[in-house]
Order: C-alpha cells, then sequence, then structure tokens
C-alpha cells in the first residue's frame, strides 16, 4: 500500500523469524516443614474475655495441632489439554485444585426432611420444572495419587429435584384472564401494580436454642426453638398508600393457598419445638483444656525454577515452602449423614496444565535458605462428564392462585448491621498476654444463666412474600464480622477482603447443612487514599508457611510469636524490636505491621529475579475501513495527547505503536529523525520486527515525534479502502517486540480478524437471540487467542482489549487475550463517533481513567487460609502458576477475584480463622512492593450463627461467578438452573431448621432476605437472561464483567440503585469536602415507583439513566433547563450549571455517585419516546416481562419448589 503523506515507506523484506514457540514451564511439588514449637495454649489469636452466653457455647477444645500435618503436601501438577507444541504449559483461568486424600460422604436419608434430597447444584434435571439441569455422576474422592480432573460437568453440585406442574415450555405465564390486576393510582404503568389485601399471616420472633447439639448428634428438625406472635389485628389491615384498589377476604386467600398446595408433591415436616437439654447443660460447664506439646518439626522447600524463553535466559530462582493442609482420610459416620450441597465444580478441561513464565518475577517466598530448584510436572488427561439432555418446562403460571396476594404495608428495615452473635466475644490481645487457665474459664463460664440470649437482628425471620419492603432505604452494608471490639478496629476493610460467611462454620457438615458457598472476595489493588509503608529491610515472616507478620498474631513474649494460620511459634527478629514510630525499643506488637490488617511492604532484592524493568505500552490500532468510519482514531490520539505525561512511570518510560489492516505497520520513532517512519510488513503469514531496537522509544526522549505521529494518525488512513483486519499477525508482532521487558499490549479492535493466523467467521445466527432453550458459542472458537495470551503472560506482558464493533465481533474468542494474560476487556457495542455519542464519550471517559490509573508489573499473588481450610477454585483474569498462587503480568487497581473455599479439617482447635493475600508487583517506579491484606472471622459451631453471617451480596457475587463457568462447560440452562436451586435448597435448610415457623410461607432470615431477589436480577441480566432479545457478544460482555469487576462494581450491574431526585432536600444530607451531598432513599426496581410527576435516577454502574415523567414541570426548568416536557432532546446526556438550588444539588448527588468507581459512568435522558427506555425498564428486575417471572412471581415459585 502507500505511504500516506508526511512520513517515510520503507517496505520490510519478507520472511524472518517465526511466531516463536511459548518457553516451556516448570514448576515443583514443595514439602513443608513440620510446624514450630507451640506453647500449651489455644490456637490463634487469644481471647482476653472468656464468655460464652448460652446458645453460643464452642466445643471443648483440643490445643494440641496434629502430628505430621505437613508430611504430606498436594501434587501440584495438571495435565495438558492443548496441542504438541503447548503440550504441558497452560492452566485454565477458572483453575480447580482438587481435593487430595478427601472422603465425600453419601447423602443422609432424611437430609432436609424431604423425599429425594441430594447435593445442592448437583441433582438430575427435573422432568416439568422452570430450569433445567444436568445429570452429575461425581462420586467419592480418595486420590491418593495424583489423578486426572473430571470435566467442567459437575461444576454445581445439585441437591433436592424440585418441579412444578406444568405442560408447555415458557418462561412466563401464559395469556389468560388469571392475572388482572387494579389499576394503581398515580403510576404510569398500572399493569405491574400489586393489589392491596387482608393479611392474617403473622410471623413471630424465632429464638435459637440454648446450646445446639453437637455437630456430629445434630438433628435438623431440632435446631430453632419458636415462639409466634400475632400482630395487632389494626396491622394486618393496613394497606399500601399508593394503591387503589380493593382488600382481598381472608377466605380468598385460604382458598387461593389452597389452591397453590393442591400442586406441591409434599410437605414440609413440622420441627420439633424441644430443646435438647444436653446442650443446654453443655454450654454452661466450664471447659477444661487438656494441652499437648508438640515437638518443632523442620522441613526442606522446593520451588519451581525460571522459566526459559526464546527470548533471553534468566537464571533459576528460588522460592520458599508453601505447606498445603492434608485433609483426614475418615470421616465419622455422623458427619456423612449430613452431606449436603457441595460448592465447587472441578476444572475446565482445557486448560489445566503449567504454563511458562519469565523469569522476571517470582512468588513472595524469597528466603535464602527456601532457594532451590524446580522440577516439571505431567499428569494424567482430565476427563468430562457428559451432561445430560434437558427436559421442557412448563409454564410458571400453573398451579398458582388466580391474583396475586399482597403485601403487608410494614416499615423498611433498617440498613444498620447490628452485631449477629452479642454476647461472643473473639479476643485479642496485645503483648504481653496472659492465657486464661482452667479456673479462669470456670469462673467466666459460671455465672452463664440458661434464659433465651437476646436474638440477633440478622436472624430474625421475614416472610419474604408477605413483607413487601425489604429493601433498606440506603445501599446494603457488609455485614460486620462478630468479633470483640479491638479486632474490629484491626480487621481488613470489605472494601479489600470479603468473605460469603463472616461466621466460618467448624466442619464441612455445618457448611454442607447450611446450603451456603465459602468463598472470598477480593479486590487486592484498589486506589487507598491511606496505605501504611514499611520501609524496613526486615518483612517477618512465619518461617513455616510464610504469613507475613499481622494483627492477629499472638505474642508469647518480646521475643516470640506464634503464627495465626499455622500456629508455629517463631523467633522476633532484633530489628523487629525497635518501632520506628514511637522510637521505643521492646515493644513488637506495636510496630504498624501489628497495627494494620492492610500494609505495603517495599521489597529487597530478595524478592526479584532481576532489575524491575520500566513501564512499557504499546498500542496496536485496527486502521481498516471499517475503524475509519467508526472514528475512534480522533478519540483516541486526542486522550493520549492529552495524557502523554500522566502516564505511569519514570524516566526510563517506553512506548510504541503498531497499526494494522490487511498489513501490519510498524513506527520507527527514534531520536533524531525528523518525523515518524512507517515500516510496512505485508507478510502476514511469517510476520516480522523490522527494526527490532527502534520501534519501543524512551517517552521523554521522542516526545515530539510521538506527538507527530498522534497528530497526523487519525488522518493518515482517511482514503484507505482496505476491508480486511490481520489482528493475529499484529498481535504475534507485538509479542515478540514486549517479549524482552515485559508490560502493557492495548489492542483496540472494530471487526472480526479476517486474515492470518486468528482469523474468525461469524457464528452468531440472530434469529437465536431471543431462545430459551440453548445459547451456543459461549466458547471461544479457536485456541490462538488463549495461547498467545498464555505466551504474552510468560513473558510478563498483558492484553487489554478494547472492541468497538458496530456488529458481531466474536468477543467470546477475543476475550482470550485478556482473561488469560491478566488483562482488561472494554466493550462499546455499535461505537461511532457521531451516531453513538453516548459510546463516543464513554470510550474518552474510560481512555482518562485507563491511561492515568495506578499498573503493577510482574505481579503474583498468593492467599493463604488457617490450617484445616484449603482453596480449590479462583475466578478472574489471571494465569494460575500453581495451586494457591496467581501470575498477573499487570495488575490494576479496578480488577476483581473470587475464591472459592472448602474446610477440608474440623477447626476445633480454634475458635477464629484469618486468611491473607499477598500481592507482590513492581510499581510504575521501579519499586518493588508487596500489598498484604489480612482477615479475621469467628469459627461458630451452630447452624443459626452461620446463617445469622452470611454476607448476602458475596454470595451472589460468587454463585455469579460459579454460574458463568457453568454456562460456558455445561449450558446456560443449567447455569440458571444452578442459580435458583442455591436459593430453593438455602431457604429450605433454614426452614427445616427453625421450628414453629408457618410451614405453608416462605421465610427466610433478615441475613438473606435479599437472597431471591438478588437471584433474580441475576437471571434477567445480560448474561443468563433467555427469551429477551440478546446480542451474543452483549452476552459474553456481561459475563466477562462478572469474572473482573470487583464486588462493589459487579452489584450495580446486577441490582441497579433507583432514587427519586425530584424532591431532593438537606434532611439527612452529608457533607463530602465542604460540599452538602442529598441522600434519597432507594426505591425498589419496579415501573410502580415511577410517577408523573416525579424524576428518577438508575444507577447502573458504567451508566446513570434520569427519567423524566411527562408532569415534572419544576425538574425540568429547574435541573434540565427546558422550558416543558416536550423541548427536552432525545439525547441529552448533560446536566447544565444552572443557578437554581435543585441544580445545586441533582449535580452534587450525581459527582458523588461517579466518585471512586473505576469507570466513570456517562448520563442519559430518558423519555417516554427514547429507543433507548427499552434499556431502562429491563433493569425494573421486580415486574414481569414476557419471559420471565414478576418478584413476587418468583417468591411463589421458589415456595412451590420448597414445599415439593
Amino acid at each position: 500500500m502507500s505511504a500516506p503523506a508526511g512520513l517515510t515507506p520503507h517496505l520490510a523484506a519478507a520472511g524472518g523469524s517465526p511466531y516463536p514457540a511459548g518457553p516451556s514451564a516448570t514448576s515443583s511439588s514443595r514439602e513443608a516443614g513440620g510446624p514450630g514449637s507451640a506453647l500449651r495454649y489455644q490456637n490463634g489469636p487469644v481471647q482476653n474475655r472468656v464468655q460464652f452466653p448460652s446458645g453460643y457455647s464452642l466445643h471443648p477444645q483440643n490445643y494440641s495441632v496434629p502430628a505430621g500435618h505437613y508430611s504430606q503436601v498436594p501434587n501440584k501438577a495438571f495435565p495438558s489439554q492443548l496441542d504438541n507444541q503447548y503440550g504441558v504449559d497452560y492452566h485454565s483461568t477458572c483453575y480447580a485444585v482438587p481435593a487430595q486424600n478427601v472422603v465425600t460422604p453419601s447423602i443422609g436419608p432424611n437430609m432436609l426432611n424431604t423425599q429425594g434430597s441430594q447435593h445442592l447444584f448437583r441433582r438430575p434435571p427435573h422432568n416439568d420444572g422452570f430450569i433445567q439441569g444436568v445429570v452429575s455422576t461425581a462420586s467419592h474422592l480418595n486420590t491418593y495419587a495424583p489423578q486426572s480432573y473430571p470435566g467442567f460437568g459437575s461444576h454445581y453440585n445439585t441437591s433436592t429435584v424440585y418441579s412444578t406442574s406444568s405442560s408447555v415450555t415458557s418462561q412466563g405465564f401464559a395469556e389468560s384472564g388469571h392475572y388482572a390486576m387494579p389499576a394503581v393510582s398515580n403510576a404510569v404503568y398500572p399493569n405491574v401494580s400489586h393489589p392491596s389485601m387482608s393479611v392474617g399471616g403473622p410471623y413471630g420472633q424465632v429464638f435459637t436454642s440454648q446450646s445446639l447439639p453437637a455437630v456430629g448428634r445434630f438433628k435438623e428438625t431440632n435446631a430453632f426453638s419458636s415462639q409466634l406472635t400475632a400482630p395487632p389485628h389494626t396491622l394486618q389491615q393496613q394497606r399500601p398508600l399508593e394503591y387503589n384498589s380493593t382488600s382481598w377476604s381472608t377466605s380468598d386467600l385460604q382458598l387461593a393457598q389452597e389452591n397453590l398446595n393442591r400442586s406441591h408433591t409434599g410437605s414440609l415436616t413440622k420441627a420439633s419445638n424441644q430443646t435438647n437439654a444436653a446442650g443446654v447443660a453443655d454450654s454452661s460447664h466450664p471447659v477444661n483444656q487438656n494441652v499437648h506439646l508438640i515437638k518443632p518439626g523442620t522441613g526442606k522447600c522446593v520451588g519451581p525454577s525460571a522459566s526459559t524463553s526464546s527470548v533471553r535466559t534468566l537464571p533459576a530462582a528460588d522460592q520458599s515452602a508453601e505447606p498445603t493442609p492434608v485433609a483426614s482420610l475418615t470421616q465419622s459416620p455422623e458427619s456423612l449423614l449430613q452431606e449436603g450441597m457441595q460448592y465447587g465444580y472441578v476444572n475446565n478441561q482445557a486448560s489445566s496444565a503449567p504454563a511458562p513464565l519469565s523469569s522476571s518475577s517470582d512468588d513472595e517466598e524469597e528466603d535464602e535458605e527456601d532457594e532451590e530448584a524446580g522440577l516439571l510436572y505431567s499428569s494424567p488427561a482430565p476427563v468430562a462428564s457428559v451432561p445430560q439432555p434437558s427436559k421442557t418446562s412448563k409454564p410458571f403460571g400453573y398451579g398458582y392462585p388466580s391474583l396475586q396476594p399482597g403485601y403487608q404495608n410494614v416499615t423498611p428495615p433498617s440498613s444498620a448491621v447490628q452485631p449477629n452473635n452479642p454476647g461472643y466475644h473473639s479476643g485479642f490481645q496485645q503483648y504481653p498476654q496472659q492465657y486464661p487457665g482452667v479456673n479462669q474459664l470456670s469462673s467466666s463460664l459460671g455465672g452463664l444463666s440458661l434464659q433465651h440470649p437476646q436474638q440477633p437482628e440478622s436472624l430474625r425471620p421475614v416472610n419474604l412474600t408477605q413483607d413487601r419492603n425489604i429493601l433498606p432505604d440506603t445501599p446494603v452494608p457488609a455485614p460486620v464480622p462478630n468479633l470483640n471490639s479491638d479486632l474490629k478496629k484491626l480487621n481488613c476493610s470489605p472494601d479489600s477482603f470479603r468473605c460469603t460467611l463472616t461466621n466460618i462454620p467448624q466442619t464441612q457438615a455445618l457448611l454442607n447443612k447450611a446450603k451456603l458457598p465459602l468463598g472470598l472476595l477480593l479486590h487486592p489493588f484498589r486506589d487507598l487514599t491511606q496505605l501504611p509503608v514499611i520501609t524496613s529491610s526486615t518483612i517477618v515472616r512465619c518461617r513455616s508457611c510464610r504469613t507475613y507478620i499481622n494483627p492477629f498474631v499472638s505474642f508469647i513474649d518480646q521475643r516470640r510469636w506464634k503464627c495465626n494460620l499455622c500456629y508455629r511459634v517463631n523467633d522476633v527478629p532484633e530489628e523487629f524490636m525497635y518501632n520506628p514510630l514511637t522510637r521505643s525499643y521492646g515493644e513488637p506488637h506495636k510496630r504498624p505491621e501489628v497495627q494494620n490488617s492492610t500494609v505495603e511492604f517495599i521489597a529487597s532484592s530478595d524478592y526479584m529475579l532481576r532489575p524491575p524493568q520500566p513501564a512499557v505500552y504499546l498500542f496496536v490500532l485496527d486502521v481498516s475501513h471499517n475503524a475509519v468510519e467508526a472514528g475512534y482514531l480522533t478519540i483516541l490520539c486526542q486522550s493520549l495527547l492529552e495524557n502523554l505525561d500522566k502516564l505511569p512511570g519514570d524516566s526510563r518510560t517506553r512506548i510504541g505503536f503498531i497499526t494494522f489492516d490487511s498489513t501490519v505497520q510498524f513506527y520507527n520513532l527514534q531520536e533524531g529523525l525528523s518525523q515518524p517512519q512507517m515500516l510496512i510488513v505485508s507478510d502476514i503469514e511469517d510476520v516480522f520486527l523490522p527494526t527490532p531496537d527502534s520501534l519501543l522509544v524512551n517517552l521523554h526522549e521522542s516526545k515530539e515525534l510521538i506527538k507527530d505521529l498522534l497528530n497526523s494518525l487519525p488522518n493518515m488512513f482517511i482514503n484507505t479502502r482496505e476491508t480486511h483486519s490481520a489482528l493475529g499477525p499484529a498481535l504475534q508482532a507485538a509479542y515478540k517486540l514486549m517479549s524482552p521487558t515485559g508490560g502493557r499490549i492495548s489492542v483496540f479492535q472494530t471487526q472480526l480478524p479476517s486474515l492470518g493466523a486468528g482469523l474468525l467467521h461469524s457464528r452468531e445466527d440472530p434469529n437465536q437471540r431471543s431462545s430459551t432453550k440453548v445459547v451456543q458459542h459461549l466458547g471461544p472458537a479457536t485456541d490462538f487467542y488463549k495461547k498467545l495470551a498464555l505466551d504474552c503472560s510468560g513473558q510478563q506482558t498483558a492484553v487489554d482489549s478494547f472492541l468497538l464493533s458496530s456488529r458481531y465481533s466474536d468477543l467470546a474468542s477475543l476475550a482470550c487475550m485478556s482473561k488469560y494474560s491478566a488483562g482488561f476487556i472494554y466493550y462499546y457495542p455499535s461505537f461511532h463517533h457521531s451516531h453513538n455519542p453516548i459510546q463516543a464519550e464513554k470510550l474518552q471517559k474510560d481512555l482518562k481513567r485507563y491511561l492515568t490509573r495506578k499498573i503493577g508489573f510482574e505481579a503474583v499473588m498468593r492467599i493463604r487460609c488457617t490450617k484445616g481450610l484449603s482453596i480449590h477454585t479462583f475466578h478472574g483474569n489471571f494465569f494460575v502458576r500453581s495451586t494457591d498462587l496467581l501470575s498477573l503480568a499487570n495488575v490494576n487497581p479496578d480488577a476483581g477475584f473470587a475464591v472459592q473455599m472448602s474446610i477440608e479439617e474440623s477447626l476445633t482447635d480454634t475458635s477464629l480463622v484469618c486468611f491473607q493475600t499477598a500481592l507482590l508487583y513492581t510499581s510504575s517506579k521501579g519499586e518493588r512492593r508487596i500489598r498484604v491484606h489480612t482477615l479475621c472471622l469467628p469459627v461458630v459451631t451452630s447452624l443459626a450463627d452461620v446463617y445469622a453471617g452470611a454476607d448476602v451480596q458475596a454470595v451472589v457475587c460468587l454463585l455469579a461467578n460459579m454460574a458463568v463457568d457453568r454456562s460456558v462447560s455445561s449450558s446456560l440452562s443449567d447455569a440458571r438452573d444452578a442459580l435458583v436451586n442455591a436459593v430453593v435448597d438455602s431457604l429450605s435448610a433454614y426452614i427445616s431448621t427453625a421450628s414453629n415457623l408457618q410451614q405453608s410461607a416462605l421465610i427466610a432470615p433478615n441475613s438473606l432476605r435479599l437472597f431471591p431477589l438478588y437471584v433474580l436480577a441475576l437471571l434477567k441480566q445480560k448474561a443468563f437472561r433467555t427469551g429477551t432479545s440478546t446480542r451474543l457478544d452483549d452476552r459474553v460482555y456481561a459475563m466477562c464483567q462478572i469474572k473482573s469487576q470487583p464486588l462493589v462494581h459487579l452489584m450495580k450491574i446486577m441490582h441497579p440503585n433507583l432514587y427519586r431526585i425530584d424532591k431532593l432536600s438537606d434532611e439527612g444530607a452529608i457533607h463530602v469536602n465542604d460540599r452538602v451531598v442529598p441522600q434519597p432513599s432507594l426505591q425498589k426496581l419496579s415501573a410502580e415507583k415511577l410517577t408523573r410527576d416525579g424524576a428518577f435516577l438508575m444507577d447502573c454502574g458504567s451508566i446513570f439513566y434520569i427519567w423524566i415523567g411527562k408532569s415534572c414541570d419544576n425538574f425540568i426548568k429547574d435541573v434540565l433547563g427546558y422550558p416543558n416536557y416536550t423541548s427536552v432532546p432525545q439525547k441529552q446526556t448533560q446536566l447544565p450549571e444552572l443557578d437554581t438550588l435543585s441544580s445545586d444539588r441533582a449535580r452534587s448527588f450525581i459527582s458523588w455517585l461517579k466518585d471512586n468507581r473505576p469507570l466513570s459512568p456517562v448520563l442519559q435522558v430518558i423519555k417516554d419516546e427514547n429507543s433507548i427506555k427499552t434499556e431502562f425498564f429491563q433493569h425494573l428486575i421486580e415486574d414481569r416481562t414476557e419471559a420471565a417471572f414478576s418478584y413476587y412471581e418468583f417468591l411463589l415459585h421458589i415456595q412451590q419448589r420448597i414445599c415439593k
């Protein structure tokens, strides 16, 4: 092709080095040393007030560490599923570590008091239910040797088979007159209103028993004793103020309920109301401590060596021991009877082998005595389970009452979080510490009475079908772990580290009974305003498990401290005795490392395998005809010009550019040239680097040439007629260019790749977008992009993808570039700089954040947990280097991760468990740093306490990650089925353990009252919805967001926040930086809340919708600046700065919402005539659609399945 004006063309000769294969990988098996000397005291942080009120007693403690705990370490080798070239080099992003030496118990005959109970997510598909599943053939795990890994067929272990009596395949109700609804006064959309009624279904206060029996003797029908209290008659007769409809008579309601019950195949057995006297007696007696000394053990550690790449050879690096808990080989018969749901699914068979890693970074265990060479492993090939064909379902309306019963008009619950178990004190005591003896325990426990303790608010039973206002007025906060005040102050922020259960079950059997998943939600590199940075040359870590010293360790004396994860006693280094903050000596427990649960260490050279590399940024740009028409080049080049000096880095920062259409173009920007020089490589079958030394240049030395290129680039290809896209060859060239140093590749693509390696063909059938059956092509069409991403990860290079296509671009295949290289994905459907100004504005804002945000290079992350707990599955964008180590070529503050966990050994010898994540990275300034987060949670022995500590948002986000993988590996219908099963089984388990509850009602503990609502929101989200027209790329991108977004942002995507903003006031306002920010109440996501005289703001995370009613003239005039409704333009995307109080309040509130989120949201004003209003109404998840339930109908469906 001819060179554009202003550039000197050079046609490079064809030929050159072929695309190199990935470097070979090395990994190792490491045996850990035995535990150190343990004192005769309780493991874990010390309890300074050991007082257990009745109902919250602990089992007698055995403080001895099991002998030989570290005698066996699971094999860390994994099988290959790729071609011969990449035989043993790759792991899957969703990586599952197999349980070692675990006997999976069989299912008890009376589980949940229902017939045919099975594991949650392991049930065969019910014949005529809402959503179908697959048959799992999972068997007991007896893995005494390395074993093959089954496929994704058992990702979700299903439980009780529930079905509805239906006859037609449908997700909605058949057209009939059964759902006649009265009109709602002052509502814009009266057909979605709910009639009020006279309700006589009372609920009362449920009290936990004085003390639950030991887990091994647990009776599910005797977990609670309860007391029912009928509300006053006047309360029963109240009606919602916004409704104008007649009330139902009691007889009508009873008849409707009887009709519903006739469709059930069974009913819940009424629980006993008797209290276990033995359990009560146990809780009031002192605990005798039988303590044993344990001899210290030593171990020798081996670690993976550095890999050898085709680009360079680096010296082998040494690694430290990483002890892995080994599960017991046997379980008691009682625990076999209590086996319930087991979350966690096996690994994707398509990628399970170790991948190459360059020697640029190692894990955070680099003590000199830990350094040994690594070994290469191989493992048998995985065996995939075969999903069974799903059967057709029947309409949801079958068996339901002909009219929707109303809700009681009750007061919305308070958003304040109360301690789950008042009176249960998990203590932490700073040095000097005194451990309680038997006499002290006797005196502490002697004053306990046998009266019922006050029930925690989180355990208050909620009748979901009657309590209308379950959504609080303010956003739902994270639950506060039930720790004493000292530990609460020291604990990690839930914004960084969050667990699905803030009360950890003592045994796996107890976890199975609760039917809730155990896992962690991480946001490890988020932006922090305050971060303690430790510059000391001494980083104190446990000699056994390599845990970093933290606030939850125990100091035996001035010279010794006990690890809170493995309980080894370690020596305090001499340098650690001095406190730089207080300038005092002899108080190691007052150092900042022990006073902050989130700290950052400046790492020494022991944590480096090579000197820190400079920040390197390479931009790979599509310049085909389609790209020029879209107009993204102008926006990108302008953003780069504005932020060139703000790119993270130092004086060594380097930058480069590659463009491509049917050929690949490089740009020589070497200092000394008068103008940029374009080099064209037309042989895309064997792409090579024409001048390797001049394509990545120093940003500061060549700044003027870079600016010249950015100014000319938008017009350089304005007359091009090239319609092809050689994305694959351009990426191969980028990989070669970045291999010596690593860094970040930013790819901008506007169409399907059509030439060279990695070419793709359209797989989407537009006629199947609304299918309620099978959604195909959620996985990649080729493994080219995954292989290339893993090669990039091995050379410490991440690939960020910007997809700006107006047509299908096979995001399922292209997203692999970012998934497996720890990159990020940006998606702009139907992008056009003028026809779609919303997307153009979004790209501009995203680029500003993207180019200037903090970045970490050559990163690895390891998660550690208390002995007895184990990690088995990771979720996010990364590469798995070993069983507990994630390789992150880049880490950014907008990335989130999720982890699934299990309890391999009973936590009987500790009352607290801890989790610690350590992120080792190179800053853009060339510093090697380690950011450490530590979370502490209590251990509980009763099922009530497990429910009391459930974090419903964390539970839903973890389930969403699991459902994405299930959708890709099995089917979308299986994933949807698994989500519904999660609600059915958890609420069924709760109801079956509580006595004297209204068995015909749908009751949930207050902590889980939003569980059905959030799961319904997931089912209606683009990732999982069916029956509604959804582009395949849109669905895949929604799944990518679930896998990579932190919890706080993911919740806004799943369940947006709706506010009324036409009546903002200073009442309840907060003050932020001398700015008054109004705090309007949250509204439920239903069209009944949209009134003609109101204006409403919906916060969906990346976009704000402002819906205006036709009669809200004051808001239109004072905030939007228009005289009336008809004068507001269709594409209003800005709020003008008007000199009115209403304008100030609205802009202040919206500006406050925009703060501290990764992607600056765009704003869209919506009128009834707007075409975009369809997207707005799809977020009103409580309303019924043609293809999905309303919230109330979904509750009836859940209730019907529980009662079977």
